[in-house]
Protein backbone atom coordinates (compact mmCIF):
# COMPACT_ATOMS: atom_id res chain seq x y z
CA UNK A 1 0.00 0.00 0.00
CA UNK A 2 1.54 3.33 -1.02
CA UNK A 3 2.13 6.29 1.54
CA UNK A 4 -0.37 8.79 0.91
CA UNK A 5 1.06 11.79 1.88
CA UNK A 6 -2.39 14.21 1.17
CA UNK A 7 -3.73 11.54 4.03
CA UNK A 8 -0.71 11.99 6.25
CA UNK A 9 -0.67 15.38 6.36
CA UNK A 10 -4.47 14.92 8.06
CA UNK A 11 -3.31 12.82 10.15
CA UNK A 12 -0.29 14.58 11.78
CA UNK A 13 -2.44 16.86 13.68
CA UNK A 14 -4.19 13.99 14.95
CA UNK A 15 -1.42 12.10 16.20
CA UNK A 16 -0.03 15.09 17.93
CA UNK A 17 -3.23 15.60 19.76
CA UNK A 18 -3.33 11.82 20.98
CA UNK A 19 -0.13 11.61 21.88
CA UNK A 20 -0.20 15.13 23.71
CA UNK A 21 2.82 16.34 21.67
CA UNK A 22 3.40 19.48 19.89
CA UNK A 23 2.67 19.97 15.92
CA UNK A 24 5.98 20.93 14.96
CA UNK A 25 7.17 17.87 16.91
CA UNK A 26 5.31 15.46 14.98
CA UNK A 27 5.87 17.44 11.12
CA UNK A 28 9.66 16.77 11.89
CA UNK A 29 9.52 13.23 12.97
CA UNK A 30 7.14 12.48 9.55
CA UNK A 31 9.61 15.10 7.78
CA UNK A 32 12.44 12.48 8.81
CA UNK A 33 10.73 9.36 7.79
CA UNK A 34 9.77 10.56 4.51
CA UNK A 35 13.18 11.43 3.66
CA UNK A 36 13.90 8.29 4.87
CA UNK A 37 11.29 6.86 2.16
CA UNK A 38 12.50 9.56 -0.49
CA UNK A 39 16.04 8.05 -0.02
CA UNK A 40 14.60 4.44 -0.98
CA UNK A 41 12.60 5.30 -4.06
CA UNK A 42 14.28 7.83 -5.79
CA UNK A 43 17.98 8.45 -3.95
CA UNK A 44 20.75 6.62 -2.67
CA UNK A 45 20.96 5.69 1.42
CA UNK A 46 23.75 7.93 2.05
CA UNK A 47 22.52 11.08 0.68
CA UNK A 48 21.83 14.18 2.31
CA UNK A 49 17.84 14.76 1.58
CA UNK A 50 15.81 17.60 3.74
CA UNK A 51 11.85 17.67 3.51
CA UNK A 52 9.82 20.27 3.91
CA UNK A 53 6.00 18.98 4.22
CA UNK A 54 3.90 22.22 3.59
CA UNK A 55 0.67 21.35 6.63
CA UNK A 56 -1.74 23.72 4.87
CA UNK A 57 -1.85 21.75 1.26
CA UNK A 58 -0.09 18.49 1.64
CA UNK A 59 2.44 19.56 -1.15
CA UNK A 60 6.41 17.67 -0.28
CA UNK A 61 9.38 19.53 -1.08
CA UNK A 62 12.28 17.61 -1.73
CA UNK A 63 15.67 19.38 -1.62
CA UNK A 64 18.78 16.77 -2.36
CA UNK A 65 22.37 18.49 -1.66
CA UNK A 66 25.18 17.90 -3.88
CA UNK A 67 28.71 18.68 -4.54
CA UNK A 68 29.02 20.83 -7.28
CA UNK A 69 31.88 19.47 -9.75
CA UNK A 70 33.49 19.86 -13.45
CA UNK A 71 31.56 16.86 -14.36
CA UNK A 72 30.01 14.29 -12.74
CA UNK A 73 31.40 10.11 -12.93
CA UNK A 74 28.25 7.85 -13.18
CA UNK A 75 28.51 6.36 -9.92
CA UNK A 76 28.24 9.50 -8.08
CA UNK A 77 25.04 10.85 -9.67
CA UNK A 78 23.31 11.29 -6.52
CA UNK A 79 25.66 12.44 -4.88
CA UNK A 80 27.17 15.06 -7.61
CA UNK A 81 26.04 18.09 -10.17
CA UNK A 82 28.41 19.31 -13.00
CA UNK A 83 29.15 22.72 -12.24
CA UNK A 84 27.05 23.71 -15.97
CA UNK A 85 23.82 22.70 -14.16
CA UNK A 86 24.60 24.12 -10.71
CA UNK A 87 25.07 27.58 -12.65
CA UNK A 88 21.72 27.14 -14.26
CA UNK A 89 20.25 27.00 -10.36
CA UNK A 90 22.72 29.14 -8.53
CA UNK A 91 23.99 31.82 -10.91
CA UNK A 92 27.18 32.26 -9.08
CA UNK A 93 28.21 28.17 -8.53
CA UNK A 94 31.67 27.41 -8.45
CA UNK A 95 33.62 24.09 -8.37
CA UNK A 96 33.44 22.67 -4.42
CA UNK A 97 29.91 24.63 -3.57
CA UNK A 98 27.22 22.35 -2.38
CA UNK A 99 23.97 23.36 -3.58
CA UNK A 100 19.88 22.17 -2.90
CA UNK A 101 18.68 20.73 -5.79
CA UNK A 102 14.92 20.81 -5.36
CA UNK A 103 12.34 17.78 -6.23
CA UNK A 104 8.63 17.64 -5.87
CA UNK A 105 6.88 14.10 -4.70
CA UNK A 106 3.35 13.09 -4.00
CA UNK A 107 3.71 9.51 -2.99
CA UNK A 108 5.70 6.44 -2.25
CA UNK A 109 6.16 2.66 -3.16
CA UNK A 110 4.75 0.23 -0.96
CA UNK A 111 8.68 -0.54 0.29
CA UNK A 112 9.24 3.28 1.11
CA UNK A 113 5.96 3.09 2.36
CA UNK A 114 6.31 0.64 4.86
CA UNK A 115 10.12 2.26 6.01
CA UNK A 116 8.29 5.78 6.34
CA UNK A 117 5.70 4.23 8.92
CA UNK A 118 8.24 2.30 11.00
CA UNK A 119 10.18 5.54 11.44
CA UNK A 120 7.32 7.53 11.99
CA UNK A 121 6.22 5.08 14.86
CA UNK A 122 9.72 4.53 16.24
CA UNK A 123 10.54 8.91 16.16
CA UNK A 124 7.16 9.51 17.61
CA UNK A 125 7.95 6.97 20.47
CA UNK A 126 11.08 8.89 21.02
CA UNK A 127 10.00 12.03 21.02
CA UNK A 128 6.70 11.34 23.18
CA UNK A 129 9.31 9.70 25.99
CA UNK A 130 11.86 12.73 25.90
CA UNK A 131 8.74 15.11 26.24
CA UNK A 132 7.24 12.90 28.78
CA UNK A 133 10.56 12.83 31.02
CA UNK A 134 10.91 16.15 30.33
CA UNK A 135 7.76 16.80 32.30
CA UNK A 136 8.90 14.22 35.12
CA UNK A 137 12.75 15.71 35.51
CA UNK A 138 10.72 18.65 37.90
CA UNK A 139 9.18 16.05 40.26
CA UNK A 140 12.68 14.36 40.33
CA UNK A 141 13.74 14.72 44.75
CA UNK A 142 9.66 14.54 45.52
CA UNK A 143 7.49 11.31 46.44
CA UNK A 144 4.57 10.35 44.50
CA UNK A 145 1.98 7.46 44.42
CA UNK A 146 2.45 5.02 42.09
CA UNK A 147 1.60 1.53 40.99
CA UNK A 148 3.63 -1.17 40.65
CA UNK A 149 3.08 -2.66 36.58
CA UNK A 150 5.73 -5.63 36.70
CA UNK A 151 7.75 -7.53 38.80
CA UNK A 152 10.63 -9.22 36.52
CA UNK A 153 13.14 -10.60 38.80
CA UNK A 154 14.59 -8.01 40.80
CA UNK A 155 13.70 -5.43 39.57
CA UNK A 156 10.07 -3.74 39.48
CA UNK A 157 8.24 -1.70 37.09
CA UNK A 158 6.52 1.23 38.06
CA UNK A 159 3.66 3.09 36.39
CA UNK A 160 3.66 6.53 37.31
CA UNK A 161 0.97 7.82 34.96
CA UNK A 162 2.25 9.24 32.04
CA UNK A 163 5.59 7.78 32.20
CA UNK A 164 7.14 4.35 33.42
CA UNK A 165 10.04 3.80 36.50
CA UNK A 166 11.90 1.18 36.86
CA UNK A 167 12.95 0.17 41.52
CA UNK A 168 15.67 -1.93 41.36
CA UNK A 169 17.06 -4.36 44.42
CA UNK A 170 19.05 -1.56 45.85
CA UNK A 171 16.04 0.65 46.20
CA UNK A 172 13.57 -1.56 47.40
CA UNK A 173 12.66 -2.18 51.60
CA UNK A 174 14.29 -5.15 52.06
CA UNK A 175 11.30 -7.49 53.15
CA UNK A 176 8.62 -6.23 51.38
CA UNK A 177 7.12 -8.23 48.92
CA UNK A 178 5.26 -6.21 45.56
CA UNK A 179 3.12 -7.67 42.99
CA UNK A 180 1.41 -5.71 40.14
CA UNK A 181 -1.72 -3.41 40.70
CA UNK A 182 -0.51 -3.15 44.31
CA UNK A 183 -0.69 0.86 44.95
CA UNK A 184 2.27 2.41 46.73
CA UNK A 185 4.49 5.57 47.18
CA UNK A 186 8.00 6.04 45.64
CA UNK A 187 10.37 8.54 45.85
CA UNK A 188 11.69 9.41 42.33
CA UNK A 189 15.21 9.62 42.54
CA UNK A 190 16.64 10.35 39.52
CA UNK A 191 16.79 9.99 35.54
CA UNK A 192 19.03 8.05 34.11
CA UNK A 193 20.68 8.53 30.71
CA UNK A 194 20.70 4.81 28.72
CA UNK A 195 20.93 3.32 25.31
CA UNK A 196 16.66 3.24 24.86
CA UNK A 197 17.07 6.67 26.16
CA UNK A 198 16.33 8.10 29.89
CA UNK A 199 15.05 5.84 32.86
CA UNK A 200 13.53 7.41 35.83
CA UNK A 201 14.88 5.44 39.02
CA UNK A 202 12.46 5.37 41.94
CA UNK A 203 12.79 4.20 45.23
CA UNK A 204 11.82 3.03 48.43
CA UNK A 205 14.91 1.89 50.43
CA UNK A 206 16.60 5.04 50.10
CA UNK A 207 17.05 7.57 53.39
CA UNK A 208 15.63 10.14 51.10
CA UNK A 209 12.02 8.75 51.03
CA UNK A 210 12.26 8.81 54.66
CA UNK A 211 12.83 12.01 54.78
CA UNK A 212 10.27 12.95 52.61
CA UNK A 213 7.96 11.35 54.47
CA UNK A 214 8.71 13.16 57.94
CA UNK A 215 8.44 16.49 55.81
CA UNK A 216 5.13 15.59 54.68
CA UNK A 217 3.98 15.02 58.22
CA UNK A 218 6.25 17.61 59.67
CA UNK A 219 5.15 21.17 59.41
CA UNK A 220 7.79 22.29 61.97
CA UNK A 221 10.14 21.43 59.34
CA UNK A 222 9.03 23.76 56.60
CA UNK A 223 9.09 27.04 58.63
CA UNK A 224 12.88 25.52 59.82
CA UNK A 225 11.71 25.38 63.14
CA UNK A 226 13.46 21.51 63.72
CA UNK A 227 15.42 20.17 60.91
CA UNK A 228 16.99 16.74 60.05
CA UNK A 229 20.68 16.82 60.15
CA UNK A 230 21.23 13.35 59.59
CA UNK A 231 19.73 10.21 58.45
CA UNK A 232 21.33 6.30 58.27
CA UNK A 233 19.04 3.53 57.32
CA UNK A 234 18.86 -0.17 56.47
CA UNK A 235 15.37 -0.18 54.35
CA UNK A 236 12.81 -2.38 56.21
CA UNK A 237 15.00 -3.41 59.18
CA UNK A 238 15.96 0.12 61.37
CA UNK A 239 16.79 3.98 60.65
CA UNK A 240 18.40 6.46 62.88
CA UNK A 241 17.34 9.74 62.54
CA UNK A 242 19.60 12.68 64.11
CA UNK A 243 16.87 15.82 64.78
CA UNK A 244 17.87 19.58 65.73
CA UNK A 245 15.31 22.71 66.94
CA UNK A 246 16.35 25.46 65.44
CA UNK A 247 13.63 27.76 68.08
CA UNK A 248 14.69 27.64 72.09
CA UNK A 249 11.88 25.46 73.75
CA UNK A 250 10.85 23.26 70.99
CA UNK A 251 11.78 19.47 71.52
CA UNK A 252 13.03 18.40 68.52
CA UNK A 253 12.29 14.57 69.21
CA UNK A 254 9.02 15.19 70.46
CA UNK A 255 8.02 17.21 67.72
CA UNK A 256 8.60 14.49 64.70
CA UNK A 257 7.58 11.74 66.90
CA UNK A 258 4.11 13.91 67.35
CA UNK A 259 1.19 13.26 70.34
CA UNK A 260 1.20 10.02 70.91
CA UNK A 261 3.67 9.00 68.26
CA UNK A 262 1.72 9.65 65.42
CA UNK A 263 3.93 11.25 63.30
CA UNK A 264 6.41 8.46 63.72
CA UNK A 265 3.95 6.04 63.57
CA UNK A 266 2.52 7.50 60.09
CA UNK A 267 5.73 7.00 58.83
CA UNK A 268 5.80 3.21 60.09
CA UNK A 269 3.28 2.33 58.41
CA UNK A 270 4.37 3.60 54.65
CA UNK A 271 7.34 1.83 55.55
CA UNK A 272 6.80 -1.13 56.88
CA UNK A 273 6.24 -1.55 61.08
CA UNK A 274 9.15 -4.26 61.16
CA UNK A 275 11.33 -1.22 60.64
CA UNK A 276 12.33 0.24 63.85
CA UNK A 277 13.13 4.13 63.47
CA UNK A 278 15.11 5.45 66.40
CA UNK A 279 14.92 9.60 66.46
CA UNK A 280 18.20 11.19 68.40
CA UNK A 281 18.98 14.67 69.35
CA UNK A 282 21.66 16.29 67.17
CA UNK A 283 24.72 17.45 68.56
CA UNK A 284 27.64 19.57 67.54
CA UNK A 285 29.92 17.85 70.30
CA UNK A 286 31.17 14.60 68.93
CA UNK A 287 30.73 13.25 72.18
CA UNK A 288 27.35 13.93 73.25
CA UNK A 289 25.91 12.93 69.48
CA UNK A 290 28.12 9.92 69.16
CA UNK A 291 26.24 8.87 72.65
CA UNK A 292 23.36 9.74 71.54
CA UNK A 293 23.82 7.87 68.20
CA UNK A 294 24.17 4.69 70.26
CA UNK A 295 20.98 5.06 71.79
CA UNK A 296 19.50 3.46 74.19
CA UNK A 297 22.83 2.40 75.16
CA UNK A 298 24.07 3.87 78.33
CA UNK A 299 27.69 5.24 77.94
CA UNK A 300 30.39 5.36 80.10
CA UNK A 301 32.81 7.38 78.03
CA UNK A 302 33.46 8.46 74.54
CA UNK A 303 37.30 8.90 73.30
CA UNK A 304 37.40 10.99 70.29
CA UNK A 305 40.41 11.08 67.58
CA UNK A 306 39.53 13.66 65.17
CA UNK A 307 42.39 13.46 62.89
CA UNK A 308 41.26 9.94 61.95
CA UNK A 309 37.69 10.38 62.38
CA UNK A 310 37.51 7.52 64.83
CA UNK A 311 35.77 7.00 68.30
CA UNK A 312 36.12 4.43 71.21
CA UNK A 313 33.24 4.09 73.69
CA UNK A 314 33.66 2.59 77.11
CA UNK A 315 30.77 0.51 78.25
CA UNK A 316 29.75 -1.59 81.15
CA UNK A 317 29.83 -5.31 80.66
CA UNK A 318 26.25 -5.62 80.93
CA UNK A 319 25.77 -3.08 77.79
CA UNK A 320 28.26 -4.39 75.57
CA UNK A 321 25.77 -6.46 73.05
CA UNK A 322 23.05 -3.28 73.71
CA UNK A 323 25.78 -1.10 71.74
CA UNK A 324 26.56 -3.62 69.52
CA UNK A 325 23.06 -4.84 67.98
CA UNK A 326 22.15 -7.62 66.07
CA UNK A 327 24.62 -8.24 63.87
CA UNK A 328 26.61 -4.91 64.60
CA UNK A 329 23.58 -3.14 63.74
CA UNK A 330 23.15 -0.85 66.04
CA UNK A 331 26.98 0.42 66.02
CA UNK A 332 27.06 0.07 62.13
CA UNK A 333 23.89 3.11 61.96
CA UNK A 334 25.58 4.89 64.37
CA UNK A 335 28.89 4.95 62.39
CA UNK A 336 26.59 5.95 59.51
CA UNK A 337 24.98 8.61 61.11
CA UNK A 338 27.56 10.54 62.58
CA UNK A 339 30.25 10.25 60.29
CA UNK A 340 32.80 8.81 62.71
CA UNK A 341 33.99 4.74 62.79
CA UNK A 342 32.68 4.06 66.33
CA UNK A 343 34.46 0.86 68.23
CA UNK A 344 32.53 0.11 71.22
CA UNK A 345 35.12 -1.86 74.34
CA UNK A 346 34.02 -3.16 77.31
CA UNK A 347 34.76 -0.39 80.33
CA UNK A 348 37.29 -2.63 82.23
CA UNK A 349 37.36 -0.05 85.80
CA UNK A 350 40.34 -0.78 87.71
CA UNK A 351 40.24 -2.64 90.49
CA UNK A 352 40.60 -1.52 94.02
CA UNK A 353 42.73 -4.15 96.71
CA UNK A 354 40.53 -4.00 99.87
CA UNK A 355 42.37 -2.80 102.78
CA UNK A 356 43.13 -5.55 105.44
CA UNK A 357 41.43 -4.94 108.73
CA UNK A 358 44.23 -4.02 111.57
CA UNK A 359 44.78 -6.53 113.84
CA UNK A 360 46.13 -6.27 117.29
CA UNK A 361 47.75 -9.02 119.64
CA UNK A 362 46.07 -10.31 122.04
CA UNK A 363 47.21 -9.51 125.34
CA UNK A 364 47.65 -12.07 128.21
CA UNK A 365 45.37 -12.84 130.81
CA UNK A 366 47.06 -11.07 133.94
CA UNK A 367 47.58 -8.06 131.48
CA UNK A 368 43.65 -8.10 130.67
CA UNK A 369 43.06 -8.17 134.44
CA UNK A 370 45.32 -5.58 135.96
CA UNK A 371 44.05 -3.17 133.01
CA UNK A 372 40.32 -4.05 134.08
CA UNK A 373 41.27 -3.21 138.10
CA UNK A 374 42.93 0.32 137.31
CA UNK A 375 40.16 1.39 135.21
CA UNK A 376 37.78 0.44 138.21
CA UNK A 377 40.23 2.16 140.72
CA UNK A 378 40.31 5.20 138.85
CA UNK A 379 36.57 5.08 137.89
CA UNK A 380 35.82 5.15 142.17
CA UNK A 381 38.68 7.95 142.91
CA UNK A 382 36.71 10.04 140.04
CA UNK A 383 33.23 9.18 141.78
CA UNK A 384 34.68 10.84 145.39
Amino acid sequence: MDLDIKQLVVAIKSIAEEKNLPVESVKEVVEQALAAAYRRDYGDRDQEVRIDLNLNNGDVNVYVTKDVVESVEEDKKAYEISLSDALKIKKDAKIGDQIEIKDHINKFGRVAAQTAKQVILQKLREAEREIIFNEYEDKIGTVVNANISRVEGNILRVDLGRAQAIMPRSEQIQGEHYYPGQRVKVYLKEIEKGPRGPQIIASRGSTEFIEKLFRNEVPEMESNAVEIKAIAREGGVRSKIAVKSNVQGVDAVGTFVGGHGIRVNAVMSEVGEQEKIDIIVYSDDPQEYISNALSPTKINKVIIDEANKRAEVLVDEDQLSVAIGRAGQNVRLASKLTGYEIDVKQDKKEETVPEKPKTTKLKKKSELENSLLEAIEEHGQDSN
